[in-house]
């Protein structure tokens, strides 16, 4: 690959790579960028001479990326982001006139809570709308980058360095099974133990606050299954005779709708802190801070331990 001298890079030449990079057509990027098909096939000429790759290459109705390609506009875009964000004049935020969209990450066992939120941002703020996106390892460089404006992460994960946050309140842990498990009868550690456990697959759950104070208190679980969401645990309970030990705000609702029984952890298990987070660099932008002011609430209410 050719050096590349940023004193004479066309920061154009990003902007019509991203738009070549969603379209992946030079035709259809030409109409959304206003100009000529020509324009854009000199500009990618340019983009493949001066990074020494093709980029997109012919395959069908769309153009493929090369893997190059895929990891300079992963790089690309938070940094075109961020530059708009820098020369777009500050204005003050009009809850009843914005069309903004917001994006939210948070777990999904947060669904009463972004209920909750999207009910007091649509009665605020009819023209605006909230996405809701799983939190995923990188999601704290994209809180950082500013490609996600809040995201709800346990407290006690490492924050980079431009990354602003606040104390919502801690996870309270419960186990829920059917309302007529024979567990039930006589509930303890004995039962605890014996009775096969339903368990949703985040992360390693090897290290899991569940697997951590079980062991410390000198039990075992035995896993029956598995789920990929914590949407899927309720029906599977109320069908089964699985138990499922499982923070209080993952089965907000879904104890009476599916004829659940909650019952008191038998031995001690700490509530899991979480925090709101944004990019620091954002803390004046006057719609993340309303924002904010309207999560805030909804979520402490949601994650009282």
């Amino acid at each position: 690959m050719n050096e590349i001298d940023l004193r004479r890079f066309d920061l154009n030449l990003l902007v019509v790579f991203d738009v070549l990079m969603i379209e992946r057509n030079v035709t259809r990027a030409a109409e959304r960028l206003g100009r000529t098909q020509s324009a854009i096939s000199h500009s990618l000429s340019r983009l493949r001479s001066q990074f020494g790759d093709p980029l997109l290459i012919k395959g069908g109705v769309r153009m493929q990326p090369t893997a190059f390609a895929l990891d300079l506009i992963e790089q690309a875009r938070p940094m075109l982001s961020g530059i708009q964000r820098v020369l777009s004049p500050t204005q003050a935020f009009d809850p009843k006139r914005s069309q903004r969209v917001f994006r939210v990450a948070a777990p999904d066992f947060a669904l009463t809570l972004f209920a909750e939120l999207l009910k007091r941002v649509r009665s605020e703020a009819p023209a605006a709308a909230v996405e809701w996106t799983a939190p995923r390892a990188p999601t704290l460089l994209e809180v950082a980058e500013g490609q996600i404006d809040i995201a709800i992460v346990p407290a006690e994960l490492r924050w980079p360095p431009n990354v602003a946050g606040e104390p919502l309140g801690a996870l309270g842990w419960r186990c829920f099974g059917r309302r007529d498990h024979p567990a039930f009868a006589k509930w303890g550690r004995a039962n605890w133990t014996r009775w096969p456990h339903l368990v949703v697959r985040v992360g390693d759950n090897l290290t899991s606050p569940v697997n951590a104070a079980s062991s410390a208190a000198g039990l075992t679980r035995t896993i029956g299954g598995w789920v990929p969401h914590f949407s899927a645990i309720a029906p599977i309970l109320a069908s089964s005779d699985l138990l499922a030990t499982l923070p209080v705000a993952a089965m907000a609702n879904a104890v009476d709708a599916y004829d659940l029984r909650s019952v008191k952890v038998p031995f001690p298990i700490a509530p899991l802190p979480h925090a709101m987070v944004w990019c620091s660099g954002r803390t004046r932008d006057p719609g993340l801070t309303w924002l904010r002011d309207r999560l805030r609430p909804v979520a402490k209410r949601n994650f009282a331990a």
